[in-house]
């Protein structure tokens, strides 16, 4: 959403629209003073709120910045899907030859600094107010461990997150079948799933950094469409 209103053309657009987004938007915010008993704002004010990060980053000169921070608004409010690169593991890419999915020695896995990334991942995202529905990972185990270190609830495996790097002849059909089940997701909260850069690019046109985070709100007949970007700082 930001992307399509950034360049002169974009602000210029969104300048025009803006005067009816905040009428819309009004009626929530005021209702922002009507704190709820246990201290979280309303979800229509939590709505309003997420438009005005965006607007305000439509009209930035710092989409890099304004990526992380529409990301962040999305994932607050809940709703959208959350597609993480599993943290760092070393040794190139794919997996050697003669791996075997129930054999992780077989595998390439986390390094210790992945895990600790994991670790500091989950606790960003616990800390930032980030309600995760549902926690999907793909079955390879180095994006079975960023999951469980996540620590963001019970890990669900999911087949057609399967790496579509080694399943080459099988990336479209697991494409497909990724984007039917994130166009299902309503809630509550994130959908949350961690997999492999190759599935998310498939999927967003994105090449993710490991242990990245990409915020797309998916559509039930388009493919998902990214709000932003979350680069999560390594573990210290």
């Amino acid at each position: 959403m930001v992307a399509e209103f950034r360049g002169k053309g974009g602000r210029a657009a969104m300048r025009g629209i803006l005067p009816g987004i905040l009428l819309d938007a009004g009626p929530a915010l005021a209702g922002a003073g009507r704190a709820r008993q246990d201290g979280r704002m309303p979800p229509p004010v939590r709505r309003a709120s997420v438009i005005l990060v965006l607007l305000a980053c439509a009209l930035a000169p710092a989409p890099a910045w304004c990526d992380e921070v529409a990301a962040w608004a999305a994932l607050r409010q809940g709703g959208p899907v959350a597609l993480m690169r599993h943290a760092d593991a070393p040794g190139g890419v794919g997996d050697p030859p003669g791996f075997r999915l129930d054999d992780c020695a077989s595998q390439r896995n986390l390094s210790a600094r992945g895990r600790a990334d994991a670790r500091a991942a989950g606790e960003r995202l616990r800390a930032g107010g980030v309600k995760v529905g549902k926690l999907l990972s793909s079955p390879w185990c180095r994006c079975l461990e960023t999951a469980r270190l996540l620590k963001l609830g019970e890990v669900q495996v999911e087949a057609t997150f399967s790496n579509a790097f080694v399943l080459a002849d099988q990336r479209e059909a697991l494409t497909r079948g990724a984007s039917k089940l994130l166009a299902q997701w309503r809630g509550p909260g994130v959908l949350f799933v961690v997999t492999h850069g190759a599935n998310i690019q498939a999927l967003t046109g994105r090449a993710p950094a490991e242990g990245e985070i990409v915020v797309v709100m998916p559509g039930a007949e388009a493919e998902p469409k990214e709000i932003g970007r979350i680069a999560l700082p390594p573990a210290r």
